[in-house]
């Protein structure tokens, strides 16, 4: 179990960094920690019981990511002041630190995020 969680923090760490400088052009190795965070966190909400489909699944994702993004910017934005990103100018954003249209894109990212996380975990086990 702890190995699982380490590959798949530095696996999802990995990842978001990767999204970042394809995305932005440039991250913060803090994002490494988010990511792999918010990616592990995305493994437990696809294991869910119960019969939740998979929109449902993809939604809270992305909601626990944007909490995640939130509490994470306002530690390291409004805190630390490391300036790491902004969404002030971006519509429907919260301090500068979260955005819906955000939020949505982590909903469409959640779904090749379930698909990493079990592959990850069926060759953890194998």
């Amino acid at each position: 179990m702890i190995k699982r969680n380490i590959w798949t923090l530095c696996f999802g760490g990995s990842s978001y960094y990767l999204i970042e400088l394809l995305w932005r052009g440039e991250s913060h190795w803090s994002m490494f920690f988010v990511g792999g965070i918010c990616f592990r966190l995305i493994g437990l909400v696809r294991t869910f019981p119960g019969k939740w489909n998979l929109f449902l699944r993809c939604t809270f994702a992305a909601g626990v990511i944007t909490a995640i993004e939130f509490i994470s910017g306002c530690i390291l934005n409004l805190q630390l002041h490391w300036d790491i990103w902004d969404y002030s100018e971006l519509p429907f954003n919260l301090l500068g630190q979260i955005c819906l249209p955000f939020t949505v894109l982590w909903a469409v990212l959640s779904l090749p995020a379930f698909w990493a996380d079990q592959l990850l975990c069926k060759r953890m086990n194998s």
